[in-house]
Protein backbone atom coordinates (compact mmCIF):
# COMPACT_ATOMS: atom_id res chain seq x y z
CA UNK A 1 0.00 0.00 0.00
CA UNK A 2 1.36 3.41 -1.03
CA UNK A 3 1.78 5.70 2.00
CA UNK A 4 4.39 8.22 0.87
CA UNK A 5 3.31 10.71 -1.80
CA UNK A 6 4.44 14.03 -3.27
CA UNK A 7 3.10 16.89 -1.15
CA UNK A 8 0.38 19.30 -2.29
CA UNK A 9 2.88 21.89 -3.51
CA UNK A 10 4.76 19.33 -5.59
CA UNK A 11 1.56 17.97 -7.16
CA UNK A 12 0.29 21.46 -7.92
CA UNK A 13 3.59 22.44 -9.55
CA UNK A 14 3.59 19.18 -11.53
CA UNK A 15 0.10 19.74 -12.88
CA UNK A 16 0.82 23.38 -13.73
CA UNK A 17 4.13 22.46 -15.38
CA UNK A 18 6.20 24.73 -13.15
CA UNK A 19 8.41 22.20 -11.33
CA UNK A 20 11.94 21.25 -12.34
CA UNK A 21 12.27 18.49 -14.99
CA UNK A 22 13.72 15.89 -12.63
CA UNK A 23 10.98 16.51 -10.06
CA UNK A 24 8.36 16.31 -12.82
CA UNK A 25 9.83 12.98 -13.94
CA UNK A 26 9.72 11.46 -10.46
CA UNK A 27 6.26 12.79 -9.64
CA UNK A 28 4.94 11.59 -13.00
CA UNK A 29 6.32 8.08 -12.40
CA UNK A 30 4.73 8.03 -8.94
CA UNK A 31 1.39 9.19 -10.35
CA UNK A 32 1.58 6.31 -12.86
CA UNK A 33 1.57 3.94 -9.88
CA UNK A 34 -0.78 5.79 -7.51
CA UNK A 35 -4.55 5.97 -8.06
CA UNK A 36 -4.92 8.45 -5.20
CA UNK A 37 -2.51 10.94 -6.75
CA UNK A 38 -4.05 10.40 -10.19
CA UNK A 39 -7.39 11.54 -8.76
CA UNK A 40 -5.75 14.53 -7.03
CA UNK A 41 -4.06 15.58 -10.28
CA UNK A 42 -7.36 15.43 -12.14
CA UNK A 43 -8.98 17.70 -9.54
CA UNK A 44 -6.03 20.10 -9.67
CA UNK A 45 -6.31 20.25 -13.46
CA UNK A 46 -9.99 21.11 -13.15
CA UNK A 47 -9.31 23.82 -10.56
CA UNK A 48 -6.47 25.33 -12.59
CA UNK A 49 -8.60 25.31 -15.75
CA UNK A 50 -11.49 27.06 -13.99
CA UNK A 51 -9.12 29.63 -12.50
CA UNK A 52 -7.54 30.29 -15.90
CA UNK A 53 -10.90 30.69 -17.62
CA UNK A 54 -12.25 32.96 -14.92
CA UNK A 55 -9.14 35.14 -14.88
CA UNK A 56 -9.54 38.75 -16.11
CA UNK A 57 -6.77 38.10 -18.63
CA UNK A 58 -8.85 35.45 -20.39
CA UNK A 59 -9.48 36.52 -23.98
CA UNK A 60 -13.04 37.02 -25.28
CA UNK A 61 -12.51 34.31 -27.88
CA UNK A 62 -11.53 31.85 -25.14
CA UNK A 63 -14.61 32.83 -23.13
CA UNK A 64 -16.84 32.23 -26.15
CA UNK A 65 -15.17 28.89 -26.79
CA UNK A 66 -15.75 27.76 -23.22
CA UNK A 67 -19.39 28.90 -23.37
CA UNK A 68 -19.93 26.98 -26.57
CA UNK A 69 -18.37 23.84 -25.12
CA UNK A 70 -20.61 23.93 -22.04
CA UNK A 71 -23.69 24.32 -24.23
CA UNK A 72 -22.92 21.32 -26.43
CA UNK A 73 -25.29 18.36 -25.96
CA UNK A 74 -23.76 15.42 -24.14
CA UNK A 75 -22.98 12.44 -26.31
CA UNK A 76 -22.46 8.89 -25.28
CA UNK A 77 -19.00 7.68 -26.07
CA UNK A 78 -18.24 4.02 -26.41
CA UNK A 79 -14.71 3.12 -25.44
CA UNK A 80 -13.59 -0.20 -26.90
CA UNK A 81 -12.24 -2.65 -24.37
CA UNK A 82 -8.53 -3.14 -24.61
CA UNK A 83 -7.36 -6.54 -25.69
CA UNK A 84 -5.69 -8.62 -23.02
CA UNK A 85 -1.96 -8.13 -23.42
CA UNK A 86 0.55 -10.06 -21.33
CA UNK A 87 2.68 -7.82 -19.11
CA UNK A 88 6.20 -7.36 -20.46
CA UNK A 89 9.24 -6.61 -18.38
CA UNK A 90 11.44 -3.58 -18.98
CA UNK A 91 14.66 -4.35 -17.09
CA UNK A 92 16.22 -7.56 -15.85
CA UNK A 93 18.80 -8.48 -13.21
CA UNK A 94 20.07 -11.97 -12.47
CA UNK A 95 16.88 -13.57 -13.78
CA UNK A 96 14.64 -11.07 -11.94
CA UNK A 97 12.36 -9.13 -14.26
CA UNK A 98 10.80 -5.78 -13.46
CA UNK A 99 8.01 -3.79 -15.09
CA UNK A 100 8.52 -0.01 -14.98
CA UNK A 101 5.84 2.68 -14.62
CA UNK A 102 4.88 4.24 -17.95
CA UNK A 103 6.96 7.40 -17.44
CA UNK A 104 10.17 5.42 -16.90
CA UNK A 105 9.64 2.96 -19.77
CA UNK A 106 11.13 5.45 -22.24
CA UNK A 107 14.40 5.39 -20.30
CA UNK A 108 14.76 1.60 -20.18
CA UNK A 109 16.90 1.71 -23.33
CA UNK A 110 19.14 4.32 -21.67
CA UNK A 111 19.95 2.05 -18.73
CA UNK A 112 23.56 0.91 -18.46
CA UNK A 113 24.90 -2.42 -17.27
CA UNK A 114 24.35 -3.58 -13.71
CA UNK A 115 27.32 -3.37 -11.36
CA UNK A 116 27.48 -5.40 -8.16
CA UNK A 117 28.47 -3.37 -5.11
CA UNK A 118 29.35 -4.48 -1.60
CA UNK A 119 26.52 -4.96 0.84
CA UNK A 120 24.27 -6.99 -1.49
CA UNK A 121 23.63 -3.96 -3.68
CA UNK A 122 23.35 -3.58 -7.45
CA UNK A 123 23.46 -0.35 -9.44
CA UNK A 124 22.55 0.49 -13.05
CA UNK A 125 23.01 4.08 -14.28
CA UNK A 126 20.26 5.73 -16.33
CA UNK A 127 21.05 8.50 -18.82
CA UNK A 128 18.32 11.14 -18.56
CA UNK A 129 19.78 13.29 -21.31
CA UNK A 130 19.85 16.99 -20.48
CA UNK A 131 18.41 16.26 -17.02
CA UNK A 132 21.52 14.35 -15.94
CA UNK A 133 21.93 10.85 -14.58
CA UNK A 134 19.87 8.68 -12.29
CA UNK A 135 20.21 5.11 -11.09
CA UNK A 136 18.26 1.97 -10.53
CA UNK A 137 19.39 0.49 -7.23
CA UNK A 138 18.51 -3.07 -6.27
CA UNK A 139 18.92 -4.25 -2.67
CA UNK A 140 18.90 -7.99 -2.16
CA UNK A 141 17.40 -9.34 1.07
CA UNK A 142 19.74 -8.13 3.78
CA UNK A 143 21.22 -5.47 1.49
CA UNK A 144 21.90 -2.02 2.91
CA UNK A 145 23.42 1.36 2.09
CA UNK A 146 25.64 2.79 4.88
CA UNK A 147 24.04 5.47 7.02
CA UNK A 148 24.23 8.82 5.26
CA UNK A 149 22.76 12.26 4.82
CA UNK A 150 22.63 14.50 1.75
CA UNK A 151 24.60 17.49 0.52
CA UNK A 152 21.78 18.13 -1.95
CA UNK A 153 18.52 16.29 -2.53
CA UNK A 154 17.70 12.64 -3.09
CA UNK A 155 14.44 11.59 -4.75
CA UNK A 156 13.49 7.93 -4.59
CA UNK A 157 10.63 5.91 -6.05
CA UNK A 158 10.08 2.28 -5.05
CA UNK A 159 9.53 0.23 -8.21
CA UNK A 160 9.29 -3.23 -6.65
CA UNK A 161 9.55 -4.74 -3.18
CA UNK A 162 9.98 -2.99 0.16
CA UNK A 163 12.70 -1.32 2.22
CA UNK A 164 13.12 0.68 5.40
CA UNK A 165 15.62 3.34 6.42
CA UNK A 166 15.21 3.74 10.18
CA UNK A 167 12.77 6.59 9.60
CA UNK A 168 9.91 4.77 7.86
CA UNK A 169 9.09 1.70 5.80
CA UNK A 170 8.45 2.01 2.08
CA UNK A 171 6.44 -0.10 -0.33
CA UNK A 172 5.98 -0.31 -4.08
CA UNK A 173 5.02 3.12 -5.43
CA UNK A 174 6.21 5.15 -2.43
CA UNK A 175 7.93 8.46 -3.22
CA UNK A 176 10.41 10.34 -1.02
CA UNK A 177 12.41 13.55 -1.35
CA UNK A 178 15.17 13.94 1.24
CA UNK A 179 17.80 16.61 1.91
CA UNK A 180 20.46 17.50 4.45
CA UNK A 181 17.92 17.46 7.27
CA UNK A 182 17.56 13.70 6.90
CA UNK A 183 19.92 10.97 8.08
CA UNK A 184 19.00 7.40 7.20
CA UNK A 185 20.19 3.86 6.54
CA UNK A 186 18.29 2.23 3.65
CA UNK A 187 18.02 -1.55 3.93
CA UNK A 188 15.73 -4.30 2.70
CA UNK A 189 14.63 -7.45 4.54
CA UNK A 190 11.97 -8.37 1.97
CA UNK A 191 12.34 -11.84 0.46
CA UNK A 192 12.14 -10.33 -3.02
CA UNK A 193 14.49 -7.48 -2.13
CA UNK A 194 13.75 -3.99 -3.40
CA UNK A 195 14.25 -2.07 -6.63
CA UNK A 196 14.25 1.73 -6.49
CA UNK A 197 14.77 4.52 -9.01
CA UNK A 198 16.72 7.40 -7.53
CA UNK A 199 17.98 10.83 -8.54
CA UNK A 200 20.51 12.79 -6.48
CA UNK A 201 21.96 16.17 -7.42
CA UNK A 202 25.03 16.03 -5.16
CA UNK A 203 27.14 13.24 -3.61
CA UNK A 204 25.93 11.57 -0.45
CA UNK A 205 27.66 12.27 2.87
CA UNK A 206 28.24 9.07 4.82
CA UNK A 207 27.91 9.50 8.56
CA UNK A 208 29.40 6.10 9.42
CA UNK A 209 33.07 6.36 10.35
CA UNK A 210 33.98 3.15 8.51
CA UNK A 211 32.10 4.20 5.39
CA UNK A 212 33.89 7.57 5.37
CA UNK A 213 37.27 5.89 5.88
CA UNK A 214 36.95 3.12 3.31
CA UNK A 215 34.43 4.99 1.14
CA UNK A 216 33.32 1.81 -0.71
CA UNK A 217 30.27 3.66 -1.99
CA UNK A 218 32.05 6.73 -3.40
CA UNK A 219 30.49 6.05 -6.82
CA UNK A 220 27.07 5.03 -5.54
CA UNK A 221 24.35 6.89 -7.44
CA UNK A 222 26.99 8.54 -9.67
Amino acid sequence: MIKHHPNAQQLNAFVSGTCEPTVALMVSAHVDMCLDCQAKCMKLQQVQTIEALSSPVATPSLDRMFSQITQLPQQKTTIPRAASVPATFDIELEGKRFVLPRTLKRYAKNTGNWSRLVGKLWQAPVDLGYMGKANFIYMEKGGKVPEHTHKGTEMTLVIDGQYGDGVANYDCGDFTLLDGQHNHLPHSEADEGCLVFTIVDKPLYFTSGIARLLNPFSHLFF
